[in-house]
């Protein structure tokens, strides 16, 4: 296993293991003996970074989530695990009922949320302080000053370590970073996104986003990592959720457009000259990158574990990076 720095602030700063490992569905559609095993290999292979939050999987079952939280926490009994596992964890989108969803009915970042919601996760995972807290979806119906102070609040009280932002336009991140930078208050770090090789559409409208998907990686997300060297970029769903491989498992329809087949052909080039499996390329070109990305992987089998745990290890040549960042 590699490592990297997570946090600009000596203080709080964290090394983690390059690549981050995924827990959205255990405890519903992986279950708890086939959980441990992926976590226990995971650990056993040297990685440290677990990722988790706490409406996951609310729509396992039409309720409101905490299953994967339950689950780590668990585990970490059983095993004894202690700070030597970063457990990162996100609020804001938990239904508020049963039967509801994050895009009707969403907990939200007010700071009354940001605290109780906190407080459940981490009795559900068993630790006094959470590693990293994101905010996992925006909530524009409470002013952000109060969003930005009732992080800072938990992590002024030694209840939260890092804090991060996930599916918010970069727009707004800046401007929270902007509101806690003129206070004096810690601000978001860690950038969580969805982020692989192929590209989606930019104006394909998403749950989250009316107008447009603003929740992926794009170039004005990239430009403004670049800008901003102290924050890290965790790249979710890195392997599309299987669609590399498996041909039961399409491409969104966001990917249909010319660009894809382009970068399509160049992955399987480098696949064909390294030996590698396609979602190992995808994998390494995001971690040896000018701008390295931490890979988010989800695995329902140790196996699937197993084939992505030997992407850190490939070294893509020069030629080979260069053809991939080119081809559009």
């Amino acid at each position: 296993m590699k490592y990297r720095t997570i946090g600009g602030d000596p203080a709080t700063r964290r090394e983690v293991s390059v690549l981050a490992l995924g827990t959205m569905l255990f405890g519903t559609a992986t279950d708890e003996r086939t959980s441990f095993a992926i976590l226990d290999r995971y650990v056993e292979a040297g990685g440290t970074f677990v990722d988790t939050s706490d409406n996951y999987a609310f729509w396992a079952d039409g309720g409101q989530g905490g299953q994967s939280e339950e689950l780590l926490g668990r585990w970490r009994r059983s095993r004894g695990v202690g700070a030597e596992i970063v457990v990162a964890t996100k609020l804001g989108a938990r239904p508020l009922a049963p039967g509801t969803s994050y895009t009707d009915n969403p907990e939200g970042l007010s700071a009354k949320v940001i605290r109780e919601s906190s407080e459940r996760s981490r009795e559900r995972l068993g630790m006094e302080k959470l590693d990293l807290l994101y905010a996992h979806i925006d909530d524009h119906t409470v002013p952000q000053r109060e969003t930005v102070e009732g992080f800072a609040a938990l992590v002024a009280e030694g209840t939260v370590g890092l804090l991060g932002v996930s599916n918010q336009a970069v727009w707004r991140v800046e401007r929270a970073r902007a509101i806690a930078a003129a206070a004096g208050l810690p601000g978001y770090e860690v950038l969580q996104y969805q982020h692989s090789h192929l590209r989606p559409r930019s104006d394909v409208p998403s749950d989250l986003f009316p107008d447009g998907n603003l929740g992926t990686a794009g170039p004005e997300l990239m430009s403004y990592l670049r800008a901003e060297p102290g924050l890290t970029l965790v790249a979710y769903s890195p392997l599309l959720k299987g669609a590399y491989t498996n041909p039961d498992r399409p491409l969104p329809p966001d990917y249909d457009h010319p660009g894809t087949p382009a970068r399509l052909a160049v992955l399987r080039e480098v696949a064909r000259e390294t030996g590698a499996t396609l979602n190992q390329v995808v994998l390494a070109w995001q971690l040896g990158g000018e701008l390295p990305v931490v890979p988010l992987v989800g695995a329902s089998s140790v196996a699937q574990l197993e084939e992505t745990l030997a992407a850190v290890d490939l070294e893509l040549t020069p030629d080979q990076r260069a053809r991939l960042d080119a081809v559009h």
